[in-house]
């Protein structure tokens, strides 16, 4: 059967620093480079690997009992004919914070191989999700690979693979007599990354500074979080309503609220706070507007 497993993989070895220096081997400090010329950068990178690459669409959509792994090759020779990924792509914009606090936005692609059929369960940034994948630099180099999947908690790999997965739905599963589970109708696809969304100046053993990253995966179940435990989903601590609950923190105490069991700071534990009558919705005692569980003057 499958289970939650602790993902020491090189995917969840999230060291991005933004800070202005660094420190090469020989103690000297260097400064890091500018996220937007980066992102310039990589992108060009990044186009002209889309131009000049495609992947096995041919072989999708697959039959529902088949296993197809994804396959990127050169356009070239007898592959000539073949549809560029960049007459494929999606794309998004993920915001980036340097060490000013200026967002820098940088485009993240991705191609959707195959829809999965659970489309109502696509997973949040901050969910979790049953995968199986494989990341590649742009030159080929294979740096990691999970041919069996894995569970990973969205909040802690890296940038853009949380908010690559989020367009991807999950399948169906069964499980036999003999506890087998078998997958079918999964989502299948493919991210393309620059590196600020990725390690940026935070090589590992096998990737380089600033690499731009492929990552090409089967999303075959999800999972919704709440990592505080405190009764609210944790893609519902979203005060702000912006789509993003990595940036909302009630209290200003240096905790998100998706990680804060006391959302308002008014020492009342947010699972006490949140829905005292148990109608299902959240309470507001001084009728202000501001669920109690956010309003420390309630």
């Amino acid at each position: 059967m499958f289970s939650f497993s602790k993902p020491y993989l090189i995917l969840i070895l999230l060291v991005v620093f933004f800070s202005s220096c660094d420190s090469d081997n020989n103690g000297l400090t260097v400064e890091l480079n500018d996220y937007a010329e980066q992102f310039a950068s990589d992108d060009a990178l990044l186009v002209d690997y889309l131009s000049t690459h495609f992947y096995n669409y041919e072989d999708f959509p697959r039959s529902e009992n088949e296993i197809i792994s994804i396959e990127i090759d050169t356009i070239s020779g007898g592959n000539a004919n073949k549809t560029p990924l960049i007459d494929q792509v999606k794309q998004i914009s993920v915001p980036v914070t340097d060490a000013n606090n200026t967002i820098i936005n940088h485009t993240l692609y991705y191609i959707i191989a195959q829809q999965g059929s659970r489309l109502e369960s696509k997973p949040s940034i901050v969910d979790s999700t049953y995968v199986a994948y494989k990341g590649e630099l742009l030159s080929g180099f294979k740096f990691d690979e999970r041919v069996n999947p894995i569970w990973f908690d969205n909040l802690t790999v890296i940038s853009g693979f949380r908010h690559g997965l989020q367009h991807f739905a999950p399948g169906t599963y069964s499980t036999d007599q003999f506890g087998i589970v078998s997958f079918q109708d999964f989502g299948q696809g493919i991210i393309f990354m620059p590196s600020g969304i990725g390690y940026y100046s935070a090589g590992q053993a096998t990737i380089p500074q600033y690499s731009p990253l492929v990552f090409s995966f089967s999303v075959y179940t999800t999972n919704e979080s709440d990592h505080d435990n405190d009764g609210i989903l944790s893609k519902n601590e979203d005060p702000d309503g912006d789509g993003n609950p990595l940036n909302d923190d009630t209290d200003s105490d240096g905790i998100l609220n998706l990680n804060d069991i006391d959302d308002d700071g008014d020492g009342i534990l947010t699972y006490n706070e949140f829905d005292k009558d148990k109608d299902g919705i959240a309470d507001d005692t001084d009728g202000d507007g501001i669920p109690d569980y956010l309003d420390s003057d309630n």
